[in-house]
């Protein structure tokens, strides 16, 4: 009973998305808390959480595109601006205590950009542009 309601509840904010575009929450759930559950919460080290980390990789400008070329962002049906919408408003409702000072939010140029280059390896960029900066 309770997959049929989701599917429901699902299948009506995909209508409504299309008919009358979504505010960036919605995107959300319709696009990533499948994986990432509508908390943020995700299942590591497959499924990272979209908390606090991300807020201080935004200190660092690859990682900046990072966010976008995962497989799960890079590949989602959003556009440009409606994926810059999404991610952005991760960084704020799950990240806003860790943005480093001074943060500009992803800009939809940014986003065309990324999703030109295709991560091949997202764990071994992660780990050349962000462990090392996190030692």
């Amino acid at each position: 009973m309770r997959a049929v309601f989701l599917f429901l509840l699902v299948s009506a904010l995909s209508v409504a998305n299309l008919a009358f575009g979504a505010s960036p929450r919605t995107n959300y759930l319709l696009y990533c808390s499948g994986c990432h559950l509508p908390s943020g919460v995700g299942n590591p080290p497959n499924v990272p959480t979209l908390h606090d980390e991300l807020g201080r990789m935004m200190a660092v400008e690859e990682m900046r595109a990072y966010l976008v070329q995962v497989p799960g962002s890079s590949q989602t049906p959003l556009t440009d601006a409606d994926l810059a919408a999404v991610v952005n408003w991760i960084l704020q409702e799950f990240n806003a205590e860790t943005l480093p000072e001074g943060f500009r939010p992803i800009t939809t140029g940014e986003v065309s950009a990324a999703r030109q280059t295709i991560l091949a390896d997202p764990l071994k960029y992660r780990i050349r542009y962000w462990k090392d900066y996190e030692e």
